[in-house]
């Protein structure tokens, strides 16, 4: 039932080059304005492949390499893609999980010069994408829901850029990805792929972090049709 997150167990399949259905035009009409169209949860297929290993074991050494990212290049851009389903006319956010307390949107650094949308389709694909030879998953990028400031070297971000912070370490961009009706997703095996309900995520830093925890806030704005 929705009263707890939905564990996602992995499935085995054979990855073939036949790609996905893909958004119909009107479904992504929808998502960039104030209606966003849900799927069933149990619409969707999930697979498993390779790990993809995390860069840092510990905060204090991701902050030490966004650091040495910054006096390379400069402040850090970084894009998430909310993929919502549903269960029981409820939205449910699928989010990646390490281990048994760390919890993720899927995205990522964009490269220097790289577009946002560009960015995030490729993250998706090498979180969550799945494809034979010659095959790209299909990504729909919706409207943007949420901007989140570093104003330093530390973990805490802030929806605004403090007005006393003339160079922000970071920007985060969070977008809605529309997903079509069916979708194939392959999950590195180091990982676990949940779907949370916005009730659950709701005032609950305590479990998922300030920034997930309040994008059922950010989301309040759409109105859902559940199919």
């Amino acid at each position: 039932g929705p009263e707890e997150a939905q564990a996602l167990p992995p499935v085995a399949y054979a990855p073939t080059v036949a790609p996905p259905p893909t958004a119909t035009a009107s479904s992504v009409d929808v998502a960039l304005g104030d209606v966003c169209q849900l799927y069933n949860l149990e619409e969707y297929t999930f697979g498993v492949k390779e790990p993809v290993m995390e860069k840092d074991r510990t905060v204090a050494a991701r902050m030490v390499r966004f650091r040495e990212i910054y006096e390379r290049e400069g402040m850090r851009r970084s894009v998430e893609g909310i993929l919502l389903v549903h269960q029981h006319n409820h939205p449910h956010i699928l989010l990646l999980q390490i281990g048994d307390t760390f919890f993720k949107v899927p995205g990522g650094r964009l490269r220097p010069g790289e577009d946002e949308v560009s960015g995030l389709k490729r993250k998706l694909t090498r979180k969550l994408g799945w494809g034979g030879v010659g095959y790209t998953p299909q990504w729909e990028i919706g409207a943007l829901v949420a901007q989140w400031w570093r104003p330093n070297f530390e973990p805490t971000m802030f929806p605004y850029c403090p007005p006393h912070i003339t160079q922000p370490k970071e920007l985060k961009k969070q977008f809605l990805v529309v997903l079509p009706p069916q979708f194939k997703f392959a999950v590195p095996k180091n990982f676990k792929l949940l779907a949370v309900p916005l009730f659950d995520l709701y005032d609950n830093p305590q479990r998922y972090g300030a920034v997930i925890s309040c994008l059922p806030e950010f989301l309040s704005h759409f109105t859902f049709q559940y199919l």
